[in-house]
Formats: C-alpha cells, sequence, structure tokens
C-alpha cells in the first residue's frame, strides 16, 4: 500500500535537490531562495540547517568531506562544520541574467549543473524565448575544470542517468521536455541529443528527476502536484497525485533505497501565497515496490 508522509514541515521558499547519502544514511536538500542546506535521518528526525552566502542552485557530496555547491555566483565548495564557502570557478561572469539551478553527479564523479534566467517564471506568459536562448549546461571535473555541455536553456532541470550509464536525461522548465543524450562515461561526454518526453499540459511543467534501478525516470511536476514514473521509452508508466501542488525534485532514499523523498516550494506564485497544508515541506513516500540507485559523491 503507498503511503504519503509529510516529513519535516520546513515551509521551505523553494525547496529542491532531495539527496541521499548512503555513506552516512541521512536525507540533505536545499531551499535555494533562502540559501540553505537541509539535512535529517532517513525518518525525518535530527533535523539540521547549515547556511549559504546567496542562492543555491544544487549541491552534491565530495569524496574528501564537505560539499561542492552550484551557487549563483559559481562553483564553491562548502565545509559543514565552518558554514564557509571556497570558490572554485564561475561561468557566469558574462551572464549576469542567470545563475545555477539543479545538479547532480555522476558515477564517475563529475558534477553537472544547469542554469536559469532570474526572471524564469513559469506561468509569466509575457517572457516569450525560443529554445537557443540562454543559459547552458556545465561540467566540473574533478581536476576542477569546467566544461560547457549544451546551451541554449531557460531553466536547466532533471539531469539523472540512465542505470547502465549510456543515457544522460536533462530538461528545460520552461519548454516542458526532457531530452535524451548518448552518454560517455568514460569521458563524461554527450552526443545524439534527442527528445525523450514533452509535457505540455498547461498546469504543469518538468522539475527534478531520479532513475531507479529498473532504469525508469521519476519527473516531479512544479504547478501540477503530480510525480510520474516514465517507461525507458518515454512512455508513462504511472502517475502519482500528492498533497502539494509545487512538488519540485524527487530521490529514493532510505536504508534500502526504497523510500521516494520529494520537496516542495511554499513561495507564493504571482503573489499569491501558497495556503496548502505541507507547503514547503519535505515529504516521502512508502510501498511504492520500487528501489532508486546509489547517488555518486563528487571525486575532486
Amino acid at each position: 500500500m503507498v503511503e504519503i508522509k509529510l516529513l519535516v514541515d520546513c515551509k521551505n521558499h523553494l525547496g529542491e535537490g532531495p539527496l541521499w547519502d548512503v555513506r552516512d544514511q541521512r536525507l540533505y536538500w536545499i531551499d535555494s531562495t533562502a540559501c540553505e542546506i537541509w539535512s535529517c535521518n532517513e525518518d525525518g528526525s535530527d533535523v539540521r540547517t547549515y547556511y549559504v552566502p546567496t542562492y543555491i542552485g544544487s549541491m552534491a557530496l565530495r569524496e574528501r568531506g564537505g560539499a561542492v555547491l552550484a551557487l549563483a555566483d559559481g562553483f564553491n565548495f562548502y565545509d559543514f562544520g565552518t558554514q564557509r564557502v571556497t570558490a572554485i570557478a564561475n561561468p557566469f561572469t558574462d551572464k549576469p541574467g542567470y545563475r545555477f539551478n539543479d545538479g547532480k553527479v555522476d558515477r564517475a564523479g563529475r558534477f553537472f549543473a544547469g542554469s536559469m534566467g532570474y526572471d524564469f517564471d513559469p506561468l509569466n506568459v509575457s517572457i516569450t524565448r525560443k529554445p537557443g536562448d540562454g543559459g547552458s549546461l556545465y561540467r566540473l571535473d574533478p581536476d576542477l575544470s569546467v566544461a560547457e555541455i549544451d546551451t541554449g536553456l531557460v531553466c536547466a532541470n532533471a539531469p539523472c542517468w540512465s542505470a547502465d550509464d549510456k543515457t544522460f536525461y536533462f530538461g528545460d522548465s520552461e519548454h516542458k521536455l526532457i531530452w535524451a543524450y548518448d552518454y560517455d562515461i568514460s569521458a563524461g561526454e554527450v552526443s545524439n541529443k534527442r527528445l525523450h518526453i514533452s509535457d505540455q499540459n498547461y498546469a504543469r511543467t518538468v522539475d527534478g528527476a531520479t532513475v531507479d534501478s529498473e532504469g525508469y525516470l521519476w519527473n516531479a511536476k512544479v504547478l501540477g502536484g503530480r510525480i510520474i514514473r516514465y517507461a525507458p521509452d518515454g512512455s508513462i508508466d504511472g502517475e502519482f497525485e500528492v498533497p502539494v501542488r509545487n512538488v519540485t525534485s524527487v530521490m529514493f532514499g532510505g536504508r534500502n533505497l526504497d523510500v521516494l523523498y520529494f520537496t516542495s516550494m511554499a513561495k507564493a506564485v504571482r503573489g499569491v501565497p501558497t495556503t496548502q497544508d505541507g507547503a514547503g515541506g519535505l515529504f516521502a513516500i512508502y510501498g511504492l515496490g520500487v528501489r532508486g540507485l546509489p547517488e555518486a559523491r563528487f571525486a575532486g
């Protein structure tokens, strides 16, 4: 029997990026625009909060301890003890209208993170763009070099890899698309970009995603109150209604990697306050009968 629980009523302004650490058996997530990192045990206990100096798009834990962050001003290392950041590189020096958004680490230890425009608003029809505008996808290698992997993004989201590491998935919330690329895990290179999922439902758009051990992609539908499981061919395999409209990202975790955690946001949309109980909270779904894959740590 599937059961959904509100684990932490944290009222995040923009909760994002749940990350289960198999080494320490803890869940991490971020409040992107409140400039915070959150952490708790599997059951939502022992909640801790850490602070960063600017907007945080995504994070990954490091093999050497601490984390690597995709902040508004670029890639940074983070020390949880001192709560201090150390700059690595800023690819936005010539793109002042953009900042980092969603990101993840491949199983070779490289950190991929994409950008978004500060003016992105999925409900603002006055902002008209076309594919080819704006932001980019970047790769931070363990030697701390940065490569631009793809361009033409407005609000980068949903990076994840197939279970066999041969396919990379990546999306853009503005255009409600997720692409698939052939992936070379030995070099960290993508090729053969093609459309994988197009969800043009006017009431929702794509947000954070993960892939389970069977190779199915799970995607949070922000503004739509849904989480959808997609088969490897891009068809819908299952759809789950959740208690909050603005569900933002998903990640399998727990001792057996069989709990689907999801984040949400409490911020107002178009100035209208969010009134749902639990909005901005961290939730968990039990009883799905599916397991996830362990997340890698950044190797640098």
